[in-house]
């Protein structure tokens, strides 16, 4: 079995649509559910699948941190964020891919 990368992330339901913030341990399995519209929730009910934005971290408490921090922000904060590292709003799942 594959080590736990801890990660925080951004999924988008399009182009400065609805945003959620996430954390996980296994960056690319998360994303495939959220593209699947597993587990419902949130992100299946406003069909949010875009992963636009993630960093990945030593461990997670800092993950958790930085996610805690990341909800804290304002809309403005996190599209700023989105838009410095993925201008275009690309799908990133394809960098996932092995």
């Amino acid at each position: 079995m594959a080590s736990k990368q801890p990660a925080v992330y951004i999924m988008a339901s399009g182009e400065r649509g609805t945003l959620y913030v996430g954390v996980t341990g296994n960056l690319r399995f998360r994303v495939w559910q959220h593209r699947e519209g597993l587990g419902g929730g949130f992100t299946k009910r406003y069909d949010v699948k875009r992963l636009v934005w993630f960093e990945h971290h030593a461990n997670f408490p800092s993950a958790i941190t930085r996610e805690k921090q990341l909800k804290k922000w304002t809309r403005a904060w996190k599209l700023q964020l989105i838009e410095t590292a993925n201008p275009t709003w690309r799908d990133l799942w394809e960098n996932l891919q092995d």
